[in-house]
């Protein structure tokens, strides 16, 4: 069988105040990135690694890959207007039909190798496998002006890698773009599959905000 990962690296970086895109801020003195790729590349299930990008950055990615020394294989994909075509193009780079395919976000740099093979092995047995994790707080939703309380422990919250058979997700990103699709399951979901989840981890944070940096840098040096 063979293993892809889809590094979606498309973030412009407006919430975190910065000129430079998320993805590639220093954290530990190293690229976001780079810390994501290499979680992967040190993964028993050893995927080929895709990285989409903005086409405006490749030139810059190439240029910190040589100032750091990066040496890691992957291939470079041009993205597109939303995550949604970013994933259809980084997926129509995959020639192979038989294949499980994981996509994950760029700044999500804190991925451990056991929940990655988890969810190769997963995806392989039962077509897909999402990472989440349970709410740690109460939950209310808004409807029609009123706040209504939610079970909590019926309350996942969804991460990165979400993991595929092929098929099933080359047959989902045929669909044309629609709002609410959220994430990658959203998209496989609308085709009636059903969505597997598996256990993620809380320190698997996404950098958003200028003090998840400050997080991410704490959690590393753990």
């Amino acid at each position: 069988m063979k293993y892809y990962a889809i590094i979606v690296a498309g973030g412009s970086g407006t919430r975190m105040h910065s000129a430079v895109p998320k993805q590639f801020l220093l954290l530990n003195g190293v690229p976001v990135l780079m810390h994501t790729l290499n979680a992967f590349h040190s993964c028993q299930t050893e995927p080929e690694l895709i990285v989409v990008l903005h086409p405006n950055s490749h030139d810059y990615w190439e240029s910190l890959c040589n100032e750091h020394n990066f040496t890691v294989p992957h291939k470079l994909v041009s993205g597109g207007e939303t995550r949604f075509h970013s994933v259809k193009n980084g997926i129509n780079s995959i020639e192979e039909d038989d294949a499980i395919i994981a996509i994950h976000d760029a700044v999500r740099p804190l991925i451990n190798c056991e929940i990655i093979d988890e969810s190769y092995d997963c995806a392989e047995k039962y077509g897909n496998a999402i990472v989440a994790i349970k709410s740690r707080d109460s939950v209310r939703q808004i409807k029609a002006n009123r706040s209504v309380s939610l079970n909590r422990d019926e309350i996942y919250l969804i991460q990165t890698p979400q993991t595929f058979q092929s098929a099933q997700l080359k047959n989902a990103y045929q669909q044309p773009y629609q709002e609410t699709f959220t994430d990658d399951a959203s998209v496989v979901e609308q085709t009636g599959v059903n969505i597997n989840l598996i256990s993620g981890s809380y320190q698997n944070i996404k950098i958003t905000y200028p003090e998840d940096i400050a997080i991410a840098e704490f959690l590393l040096k753990q």
